[in-house]
């Protein structure tokens, strides 16, 4: 069977554990029976192994089968691209310090949101920075098996934005529904079009340096990110979500923390 082929079943396989057990009916069912920690974690096991499989295969079958699109043999169009998954690259990067507070942190009980200075460029600024390198990266492959992976994993940045945006909405209605009205998934789009700001001087200066050095550390190690079955972009994901949940877990205990504190004095 072409390779492209199974690399879409895959991300079927994991796309719709993902997004399935997220809906409302299956999360309630499983925080019962878990709690919400729990929960969590059956979540990111179930998502991890079906990842795992996904990029193992991909990684095995990456060169072969039909042809790609392969954009990179124009010059001007592959300079482009590299732009593109560049800028993807420094937004992903960027997005990760704002998102312990953010109003998609997991668990995250917060009433409202004010975008705080990366937000106003994204407020998906991770599945939008994602977005961008996996498109550049359909468009320069040179196998249709990596522009299958990409090409789908671009689609499902797309749709699992839209997908916590329909669930914060049914979740917290008005106050959600103002957030997105003052923000944009693409990247500077709320900027442009007057509804936001851009805040510059609000970006931690940690953010600016990870915004150079991760698309820089992905462009020098970009031949073995998929060596050895794949095992550096599993382990990267892995380490990168167990640091984005301790990373919530410990905003949502301060928050309780001082809330409790107020409601104290009060």
């Amino acid at each position: 069977m072409e390779p492209a082929i199974n690399v879409a079943l895959l991300w079927l396989l994991f796309g719709g554990t993902h997004i399935a057990l997220a809906t409302k009916r299956p999360r309630a069912a499983l925080v019962r029976r878990f709690g919400e920690w729990g929960f969590v974690g059956a979540y990111s096991a179930v998502a991890l192994v079906s990842f795992a499989v996904l990029v193992n295969y991909f990684a095995l079958h990456r060169l072969e089968g039909t042809g790609g699109i392969g954009l990179a043999a124009v010059p001007l169009v592959r300079w482009l691209l590299y732009a593109m998954a560049a800028i993807g690259a420094a937004v992903m990067a960027m997005s990760l310090f704002d998102y312990p507070l953010s109003a998609y942190a997991l668990l995250s009980k917060a009433k409202a949101y004010e975008p705080r200075a990366i937000e106003r460029i994204s407020r998906h600024g991770f599945f939008a920075g994602l977005g961008l390198l996996a498109l550049a990266h359909a468009l320069l492959a040179t196998h249709l098996t990596g522009t299958a992976f990409f090409g789908v994993l671009a689609l499902f940045t797309w749709v699992g934005a839209a997908h916590q945006d329909a669930k914060l909405l049914a979740q917290r209605g008005e106050v959600h529904r103002r957030y997105m009205e003052v923000t944009s998934f693409v990247p500077f789009a709320a900027i442009v079009s007057g509804r936001q700001r851009l805040d510059l001087r609000g970006i931690p200066a940690a953010a600016w340096v990870a915004a150079v050095v991760v698309p820089w550390l992905l462009r020098t190690f970009h031949d073995s990110i998929f060596a050895g079955g794949g095992a550096y972009a599993i382990a990267a994901v892995a380490i990168g979500a167990a640091i984005a949940s301790l990373q919530s877990f410990r905003a949502q205990r301060r928050q309780a923390a001082t809330s409790a504190l107020n409601v104290g004095a009060a």
